[in-house]
């Protein structure tokens, strides 16, 4: 019953949160932007060749080891006869 009280009032709590953050950034004031320098850079040009392979994408090869657990199930049959009608 408890963690569903606190999961309400953590719920509760992060939604006010969020709010009070969110409105606070809207009403706030913010001082005017300085200008700044501009640079000016020559044009670059990138040039990127593609190697075709044949329709097919190589993935390299991924080997998973594990090791299963053998689990030995034992079943009493002895009252087999009696319990079929």
């Amino acid at each position: 019953m408890s963690d569903n009280i606190f999961s309400a009032v953590l719920t509760f709590g992060l939604l006010a949160a969020g709010t009070v953050a969110v409105g606070s950034e809207m009403l706030a004031s913010r001082p005017a932007a300085k200008a700044s320098g501009v640079a000016m850079l020559p044009t670059v040009t990138v040039v990127g060749k593609r190697v075709a392979v044949a329709g097919a994408v190589t993935l390299p090869t991924v080997v998973v080891t594990g090791r299963r657990p053998a689990v030995t199930v034992a079943i009493d049959d002895t009252g087999r006869e009696s319990r079929l009608q």
